[in-house]
């Protein structure tokens, strides 16, 4: 769901300053695979349906518990340093997360000034203001439709998004919305606004799971090139999700039919 995706692209365009910088991993030039037959719904009708399914969503999930296990490491100008982080995170609706660190190994440095500022980056995104800021919706981006492609669970459109304003809560790149669920199944993308003057070069990737009627993080990554020489590569996995929703199913949209 978008309020969950958001929040989770936020971690990577907030929160780290100084020379280490974990928001980027190198541009992958490689085509995207080919695309099949003209998209069913149009652009509008895409992105009318994802604002609509995830706020039923949101709506809908009360609460989730979920381990995740966040992994750094630094080669570059100045040392080498490893670090990892067990996290056990809890949601409950409509904005409050909370944090318990369930272990911690290697670098300090990192610990204290990387893992533990994305907690507070997270925690910070719930803000009814800045989540707001940081919808994927027509109010914050242009939206494209670059073309439909397969999937096993039918087919997903490919959007392509650019910001209209830099901010630090941005993104511009690819967007992939699977064609029955219309929530956000894997992003590819690079912030609006260069993180930290530190950082050369930036992109980020997101993978999501469906997990019951919810759409939630999987697999996160990112890996920076230094300006002074280097890089850092940031992974966040995420597994034993727990959920409770409210009453009633989800209510589904047929691939062929648009909200309006």
């Amino acid at each position: 769901m978008i309020s969950s995706f958001s929040t989770f692209v936020k971690l990577f365009l907030f929160g780290v300053t100084l020379l280490l910088s974990v928001f980027a991993f190198a541009i992958d030039s490689a085509p995207l695979p080919p695309l099949v037959k003209t998209a069913p719904l149009s652009v509008d009708q895409v992105v009318n349906n994802l604002v609509r399914m995830d706020a039923e969503r949101a709506r809908t999930l009360r609460h989730y518990q979920a381990m995740r296990v966040y992994r750094l490491t630094y080669r570059g100008f100045f040392s080498d340093r490893d670090a990892e982080m067990t996290v056990e995170a809890t949601y409950d609706s409509p904005s409050t997360k909370t944090f318990k660190i369930i272990s911690q190994s290697g670098s300090r440095f990192i610990i204290d000034r990387v893992f533990k500022r994305l907690l507070d980056s997270e925690k910070e995104a719930a803000d009814p203001e800045i989540h707001a800021r940081m919808m994927l919706n027509r109010s914050n981006y242009d939206i494209s439709l670059v073309g439909f492609e397969p999937s096993d669970r039918g087919g997903e459109y490919v959007l392509d998004v650019s910001p209209k304003e830099k901010s630090k809560y941005l993104y511009r790149g690819k967007v992939w919305v699977d064609a029955t669920d219309f929530a956000v199944t894997r992003l590819d993308a690079e912030p609006a606004q260069t993180p930290s003057f530190w950082t050369k070069k930036s992109e980020i990737h997101h993978e999501y799971m469906k997990v019951d009627n919810f759409w939630l993080p999987r697999h996160n990554e990112s890996i920076s090139d230094i300006r002074l020489g280097g890089h850092a590569t940031l992974t966040i996995d995420y597994s034993n999700y727990r959920i409770v929703d409210s009453p009633g199913a989800l209510s589904k949209s047929s691939p062929g039919t648009a909200s309006r």
